[in-house]
């Protein structure tokens, strides 16, 4: 396994089709990580843990492909919503469980993928909102997926799955924040345009100027504590 450490996270540094390779005969959690969790898990030692303890650490947030490019590494970002799909393409049969976004809202994305993926099996399909995360728990065990996709957001969805992963060891999660709501229709991915340039988050934040607060000033601070660590080491040296 190829991992780089990166203020003090270690991330895997696959290109995306190894990543996916290597997945799919993966079991455990999957954290597709971001600048905005690593300052979370810089604060909170608990979710620092959950993240130590990923059995895969793919990046996700062009901070991270940034951070890792200053470091001396050559790593593209991995897009969760891309990195979940073909999964799902590859591991098409399989039974898979949804879990996450409003109500509605799961079950519209899985009436997309099916017509991409015509394989695909879901044997769960679960909104975000429910207050009894015991009855979901045993609707998973019973269920017994393969592949778990969990869309309830950071670090909510670390946390679900990591309480939950010890008790379903023949299965994938892996957390994908807002993916279901683009694959239901309800939200508009970026332009490819924006995609390739890893300026995703430019594109939502421009169509939801609220999440501003949210992005700044954790991006461009994550890339200077990055440049700071490494002329740290570097005069150390």
């Amino acid at each position: 396994m190829k991992r780089a450490n990166l203020l003090g996270f270690d991330i895997d540094t696959y290109c995306f089709d190894d990543a996916v390779l290597f997945a799919k005969s993966l079991t455990g959690q999957v954290v597709t990580i971001n600048p905005e969790m690593i300052d979370y898990a810089s604060k909170n030692p608990k979710f620092k843990e959950i993240i130590s303890q990923a059995e895969l650490v793919i990046p996700d947030g062009i901070g991270i492909q940034i951070g890792l490019c200053i470091k001396g590494y050559k790593v593209r970002r991995i897009p969760g919503i891309e990195f979940a799909k073909r999964i799902l393409k590859e591991t098409s049969g399989s039974p898979v469980a949804f879990v996450g976004a409003k109500p509605n809202i799961a079950e519209k994305a899985v009436i997309n993928l099916s017509k991409e993926i015509p394989k695909l099996n879901p044997v769960i399909v679960q909104d975000g909102y429910f207050s009894d995360t015991e009855t979901i728990y045993q609707s998973l065990l019973s269920k017994r997926p393969r592949i778990v996709l969990v869309a309830l957001g950071s670090p909510k969805q670390e946390e679900f799955i990591y309480n939950l992963k010890k008790d379903m060891p023949y299965a994938l999660f892996i957390g994908i924040g807002g993916s279901f709501d683009v694959w239901s229709g309800e939200v508009k991915r970026a332009p490819e345009f924006f995609q390739k340039l890893g300026l995703e988050w430019l594109y939502r934040t421009i169509k939801e100027p609220k999440r501003l607060k949210r992005i700044f000033p954790v991006l461009p601070l994550f890339v200077l504590k990055v440049l700071k660590s490494e002329f740290n080491h570097a005069v150390r040296n």
